[in-house]
């Protein structure tokens, strides 16, 4: 064998031995769901708090964040349940257009990164969970960096990877009973 020939086999195996992905023909797929979204800060709640069962605790931290994980075609997500009506658990009316929306309809808030600054407002994506996906409308953003007061229904701020979805959304997927919460599921944009 060639010392070039050897030479290459020897680049190629350091390539191989740094760079582990480019050896699947989905290496920037699998670098881009490597990276993280770290917090960018905490947000501590009144020491005198609301009490409900959802509401912040008095004096804790909780993290906040300005970002989202990178949505791909199957963005890996928490589903949460919400009720998007006048006096539910969302607090203020939508974001995106000013309203109360019915527990009927297939409605979802974003987490502040994936709400992209209402860049999604109106725009339906794709949610999968349990074999089947449905579609639902952005109406809102689950705020990431704000919470623990009346606009935020005395609620901590979202996590980063929240998709906060009405019955509607979980009747659809089929999801009932104890599995209603917080529910692993992925989501794309349509």
């Amino acid at each position: 064998m060639s010392t070039t020939s050897l030479l290459v086999l020897a680049v190629a195996g350091l390539l191989l031995v740094t760079f582990p992905s480019l050896c699947s023909g989905r290496a920037a797929h699998d670098h881009h769901q490597g990276e993280k979204c770290k917090p960018s800060g905490t947000l501590e709640s009144p020491a005198r708090g609301h009490t409900c069962d959802e509401c912040c605790k008095p004096g804790h931290i909780y993290p906040t964040y300005q970002c989202s994980p990178p949505v791909s075609t199957h963005t890996k997500a928490i589903m949460t349940l919400n009720d998007f009506s006048e006096g539910g658990d969302g607090g203020d009316p939508s974001e995106c257009d000013g309203k109360y929306h019915k527990n009927s309809e297939r409605v979802v808030a974003l987490s502040t990164g994936w709400y992209a600054k209402g860049k999604r407002c109106g725009k339906n994506i794709r949610i999968h969970a349990k074999g089947r996906s449905v579609l639902a409308k952005v109406v809102d953003e689950c705020d990431t960096l704000h919470g623990c007061d009346k606009p935020h229904a005395f609620q901590p701020p979202c996590p980063h990877n929240d998709v906060d979805a009405s019955q509607a959304v979980w009747d659809a997927l089929g999801i009932t009973g104890d599995d209603v919460g917080d529910f692993p599921i992925t989501w794309s944009d349509v």
